[in-house]
């Protein structure tokens, strides 16, 4: 009864055209990639208690109020990134506006339902961040829930792209489907390792001389060296991948999204180089998040490509 108040008040919006759809299941990917990459930057300005409290940024405020035990540049900096948290929910609500509006299969609309249900959880995390004082597993938490919303909004946005009267068809096949899976585990690994290495680093969100941020007790450089050698592993997964697609033969767009992926995770491997020789600066900081954004949704573009939606022609038996 609830659902069908809905729809009844949704019919009421202009139908949204295919393009309409796409441009905001693209605006979902970018607001979803882009929180992280300004929460990096809460991090690396040592800003992440600039509001010392969740929901209200002060006792009794939702807003910053001057306080001299914090400044206001980081004040500034963490509502601002709070304020961004209500342009992630605006992209998420109206995706699933349109496609709800538009009739879409109800495998789209399951994706476009986890972009609000998804975003109040990372709001909830980025409470307990808050809460527990940034110790260092929740803030690798939360950045990892970042990722998992990006790599569910690219294949959502592949979903919508799909024709929903065709026919499921497998673009990659057999034991390189598994392959292509397989990449996407390793990512995942790549991920975990790379928000260790944060959790020990010196990047702790915070530099106040009475709070001492609780970090992961564990030599960085060990935790670098195993980054760096699940990365490997992920790239040689990925040129694998891409060798074998060549091999046996794939359409285009396909081949296209692996070589446009390997470049990435090259120019990815590259940035982290530099930081740990450069002594982890605050700019590449940013950028190396960033990355991991593009290298996750670029991964779940190719997966989201193995598998597509076509309008298959029946061959004629009526012809003798």
């Amino acid at each position: 009864m609830l659902y069908r108040g809905f729809l009844s008040v949704v019919d009421r919006l202009p139908l949204p055209s295919l393009t309409t759809q796409r441009v905001i299941a693209f605006a979902v990917i970018l607001t979803q990639g882009g929180i992280a990459v300004t929460g990096a930057v809460v991090r690396v300005t040592a800003s992440g208690l600039g509001c010392p409290t969740w929901p209200q940024c002060f006792p009794g405020s939702f807003v910053p109020v001057g306080h001299g035990e914090v400044a206001v540049i980081h004040q500034a900096v963490e509502f601002g990134n709070r304020l961004l948290t209500f342009v992630v929910v605006a992209a998420a609500a109206l995706i699933v506006l349109a496609v709800t509006r538009a009739r879409r299969r109800n495998e789209v609309l399951v994706y476009a339902w986890m972009m609000p249900l998804g975003t109040v959880m990372q709001a909830v995390i980025g409470g307990i961040t808050v809460l527990t004082g940034l110790l260092w597993w929740t803030v690798a938490v939360h950045l990892l829930a970042s990722m998992a919303m990006v790599w569910l909004a690219t294949v959502m946005y592949a979903k919508i792209c799909e024709p929903d009267d065709a026919q499921a068809v497998d673009v990659i096949r057999g034991p390189l489907r598994w392959l292509t899976a397989l990449s996407g585990v390793a990512l995942a690994g790549v991920l975990v390792a790379g928000t260790l290495v944060t959790g020990a680093g010196p990047h702790a969100g915070d530099k106040s001389v009475d709070r001492v941020v609780p970090r992961l007790q564990i030599e960085v450089v060990t935790l670098v060296h195993l980054h760096a050698q699940l990365l490997v592993g992920y790239l040689a997964l990925l040129i694998g991948l891409c060798f074998g697609l060549y091999a046996v033969g794939t359409t285009r767009a396909v081949k296209i999204r692996v070589q446009v992926l390997i470049g990435l995770v090259v120019a990815q491997a590259l940035i982290g180089i530099v930081q740990f020789f450069t002594g982890v600066p605050s700019v590449l900081v940013a950028f190396h998040v960033a990355g991991a954004g593009l290298c996750t949704a670029a991964t779940a573009a190719v997966w989201a490509a193995g598998r597509t939606r076509k309008h298959v022609t029946q061959p004629d038996t009526a012809r003798v």
